[in-house]
């Protein structure tokens, strides 16, 4: 195997760290100009599906929400946000990071998320610009 070989095996995408996964049907909310391109083509690699939007009418397993906060209130959008999720599946709440246009403080996202029925699980470096959180309904829910 060659060394290029080796590394591209263990430099994970993006997406894949985000734990995307082939197959999955990921719905996406909040786009603008800002949104991380590189995110979102790494994304529809990894799962072999360009990104559907809130037309879409069918379930998803996963939910990009791209959130900023002059957005609304973050409950609502939460909320709404939940509408096409499948059971088991859940959201990737992404804000810019902190010092950037349009941040969402940590607590605000710690007091919205319970707040819509939904638990965070981690946060992360979702691409250069912004910072991702992983948020799934509590198991019961349906």
């Amino acid at each position: 195997m060659s060394a290029t070989a080796g590394q591209a095996q263990t430099e994970r995408s993006l997406a894949e760290r985000l734990g995307f996964k082939p197959g999955q049907v990921v719905q996406e909310l909040g786009w603008d100009e800002d949104a991380a391109e590189e995110l979102r083509e790494s994304i529809e690699t990894v799962t072999g599906n360009e990104l559907v939007d809130e037309d879409y009418d069918e379930v998803v397993d996963v939910v990009l929400l791209w959130w900023r906060d002059e957005d609304g209130d973050l409950v609502d959008g939460l909320v709404d946000a939940l509408t096409s999720l499948a059971g088991g599946g859940h959201i990737w709440l992404l804000t810019p990071k902190q010092g950037r246009e349009g941040h969402v403080e940590p607590s605000d996202i710690g007091e919205s998320a319970p707040t819509a029925g939904l638990s965070q699980t981690s946060s992360v470096s979702a691409a250069p610009e912004w910072s991702g959180t992983r948020l799934v309904a509590p198991k019961g829910r349906n």
